[in-house]
């Protein structure tokens, strides 16, 4: 079950830090049931499924038929440029009148498609600081014994 977990991970495009806030379970315990160390839980398979209505619960629990549900058909329309069911148009904010004017002036095209990454995208990098410690020295060793009594030891100087 953890492999059509990570599919549909996958197919949503997310990370799954993403997608455990997304399904409302912690990221450690998404990444335990990807590594194996634990099995997925009811209560993992209602919140995916609570979240993505429109998954088919006998694939995602037995790996039985579609992905999604074929009633989910009708209410999903699938373009034919590919795109998967359940996957959701991205609009990249190009206006009719913007592919007009890119189609007229050829030249324009390659400016905004240069221009519109830049502005989405901003990069932050944090700056990482290491504070230097100063070298430890053993002060006082104690040595406990079992009559509840112990012994210090204090190194020379």
């Amino acid at each position: 079950m953890k492999d059509r977990i990570r599919l549909v991970m996958e197919s949503q495009h997310m990370t799954q830090q993403t997608f455990a806030q997304f399904i409302g379970i912690s990221p450690a315990a998404l990444s335990s049931i990807f590594n194996g160390r634990t099995n997925a839980t009811l209560n993992t398979v209602e919140a995916i499924k609570s979240k993505l209505p429109l998954l088919n619960s006998d694939w995602l629990l037995f790996g039985k038929g579609k992905m999604y549900d074929d009633d989910s058909a009708d209410d999903i329309t699938t373009p034919t440029t590919g795109q998967q069911p359940g996957e959701q148009m991205l609009n990249f904010g190009e206006t009719e009148s913007d592919a007009a004017m890119c189609q007229s002036h050829p030249g324009v095209m390659n400016t905004v498609s240069r221009q519109q990454p830049m502005a989405q995208r901003q990069v932050v990098q944090p700056e990482i600081k290491y504070a230097e410690r100063p070298q430890r020295h053993i002060t006082e060793i104690r040595v406990y014994f079992d009559d509840l009594t112990y012994e210090s030891f204090v190194p020379k100087k």
